[in-house]
């Protein structure tokens, strides 16, 4: 069993929870930080501790009952659904806080009231209409000097929040330095500066990602040593200029492919320092893509990573990509990810290892699944039949990106301006091309990630947890979930129709017959400009014509000596 577990889980005799207590008070650790404080019938603290007879560890559930949570990043794909999951499946935790910042002039109200109505709260809104009584929004901006929380709001924090998950952060992968520095490594030290004020708190949950080390082939769950000091790089550039930042970027973040897993490897440096005064989990999740159970099938709200893929791919649009069809896309369900945080969440909280715990988040090496296995989905007014080449050859894939690309996106924009239009395929397509180019490095090649921690968490959920809170990739059937994956992107991200999928089909074999066609009277054009110009060439065609002639004469006479 991996280090942190605590001395009453080893041991199996009944005073084994009476011990491990003492234990706990000899070393002055706060057991109020185990649950609420003790009342008349309040028997929390006595299910925590597994060992005495008739008890039994606290489930999930349980453990959240009566908790305030504070959430950064609510707002966004995961915090979303982090938010939906707390609620649904802890229906008595107590208060949820709410990190948010104004944004496109809608005030941090507004934009939690707009998350509260989406679709993915359906479930709850039918067990719990004044679920939103529960969520609390609190002003902050992670750009700003602690946060910009105001005094009012810190000390209400400091006095009721029991655990922190950290979700916010910029997944730009092209974010100029400074910027990502701020947001994922500055403001994850003023949040763990106000969770040191905390007074009840018993976790601080880091979400983290699984390409932080991706110059390593091997990942194990530990945090290794940073590039630089975070103290000294931020020092170092608060004076320079942008441009000067932007210019010695490259040599900065060395051998990672970009400022995202520079800096995630950074702000996880910075949380391992202050294990010694937080009870410390971080999760590294690799490509989190739409849900796979929860709250449905399929759902999903941004054109990020692999959802983009899907959808450029099912438009037509997307004709080629340089890939490794033999490497594993490490695809991560969203709800997998939610589901081990929260168990992590209680883990951490109720056996308080004495080092931070980090668990590697990702489906290739328990249950791979290559990029050569994505399939399509029809979706409408589709620009050309669906179907791309993925290849790992450069030059092929440039090939593909000018006959496949540029070429139809110029005839496009011709017609549009042809028409008194604004042309905009070739726009599009250099937009996709410089996302596409983002990913390549994660396409191209494999890691091995370590999963020890992980395993050791699913091993300590009871038979109720592991099905309420299931991150065991194993059941995971690809084929079925990347249909459901790429049905999401229609019907959450394109808010099309799923009764038009026949329309859909019926448009690409349209599109199928007008590109058979054409080529078609391309070959045949091509092949009369070279018969009136060339006498090998017409040589050629009545030998060809020539034989086909002889072999259906042959076929024909077989066929009448046979009758």
């Amino acid at each position: 069993m991996r280090r942190g577990v605590q001395v009453w889980v080893t041991l199996s005799c009944a005073n084994v929870c009476l011990c491990g207590v003492k234990q706990e008070l000899s070393q002055g650790l706060d057991l109020d930080g185990l649950g609420e404080q003790m009342t008349d019938g309040d028997t929390r603290l006595t299910d925590i501790c597994s060992g005495a007879a008739g008890s039994r560890m606290a489930t999930i559930a349980e453990y959240y009952a009566g908790k305030n949570v504070l959430i950064t990043g609510a707002t966004g794909f995961m915090g979303k659904v982090l938010v939906e999951k707390l609620l649904r499946s802890c229906p008595e935790v107590k208060t949820l806080y709410l990190l948010v910042r104004p944004k496109a002039g809608q005030s941090m109200q507004q934009r939690v009231s707009d998350m509260m109505t989406c679709k993915l709260f359906d479930r709850v809104r039918e067990d719990n209409p004044d679920f939103h009584q529960k969520i609390i929004p609190i002003s902050s901006e992670l750009m700003q000097p602690g946060l910009a929380i105001s005094p009012e709001d810190v000390e209400k924090l400091s006095g009721c929040i029991n655990i922190v998950f950290h979700c916010a952060a910029t997944i730009r992968f092209d974010e100029p330095l400074k910027h990502a520095l701020q947001l994922n490594v500055i403001a994850t030290q003023q949040l763990l500066s106000l969770a040191k004020q905390m007074h009840h708190l018993e976790a601080f949950i880091h979400i983290s990602t699984a390409y932080a080390n991706c110059n390593r082939k091997y990942i194990d769950e530990v945090i290794y040593p940073p590039p630089v000091e975070p103290k000294k790089l931020i020092e170092s550039l608060e004076w320079m200029d942008d441009g000067i930042v932007r210019d010695i970027t490259p040599r900065l973040i060395g051998d990672r492919p970009n400022t995202y897993t520079y800096t995630k490897a950074l702000a996880e440096f910075v949380v391992q320092q202050e294990q010694d005064k937080l009870n410390i989990g971080i999760i590294r999740p690799s490509i989190v893509g739409a849900s796979w159970q929860e709250p449905f099938a399929g759902w999903i709200d941004n054109f990020n990573g692999p959802s983009g893929v899907f959808i450029a791919a099912g438009k037509g649009i997307l004709r080629t990509m340089r890939a490794n069809n033999d490497a594993v896309a490490d695809l991560i369900p969203v709800d997998v990810v939610i589901n081990l945080t929260l168990a992590a969440g209680w883990y951490t909280a109720v056996h308080r290892p004495k080092t931070a715990l980090v668990y590697n988040c990702t489906t290739g090496g328990i249950n791979p699944f290559h990029w050569g296995e994505i399939g399509r989905n029809p979706l409408e007014q589709a620009f050309r039949r669906p179907n791309a080449n993925i290849t790992s050859n450069y030059l092929i894939n440039q090939y593909w990106i000018l006959v496949s690309h540029k070429f139809p996106a110029l005839i496009y924009d011709l017609f549009l301006r042809l028409s008194g239009q604004k042309p905009q395929m070739m726009r599009i397509f250099n937009r996709l091309h410089k996302a596409i180019s983002l990913l390549e490095y994660f396409s191209s090649q494999d890691w091995e990630w370590n999963s020890e921690n992980l395993n050791m968490l699913m091993s300590q959920l009871t038979p109720e947890d592991r099905k309420t809170f299931n991150f065991d990739v194993r059941q995971l059937n690809w084929p079925e979930y990347i249909e459901n994956y790429c049905i999401g992107t229609k019907k959450y991200v394109l808010n099309e129709d799923m009764s038009d999928i026949p329309a859909a089909r019926q448009h690409l074999r349209k599109l199928r017959n007008i590109r058979y066609t054409f080529n078609t009277v391309l070959v045949v054009f091509i092949w009369r400009v070279f018969i009136a110009r060339s006498q090998m060439a017409r040589n050629i065609w009545y030998f060809v014509v020539s034989l086909c002639f002889k072999f259906l004469s042959y076929f024909r006479a077989s066929s009448t000596l046979t009758n």
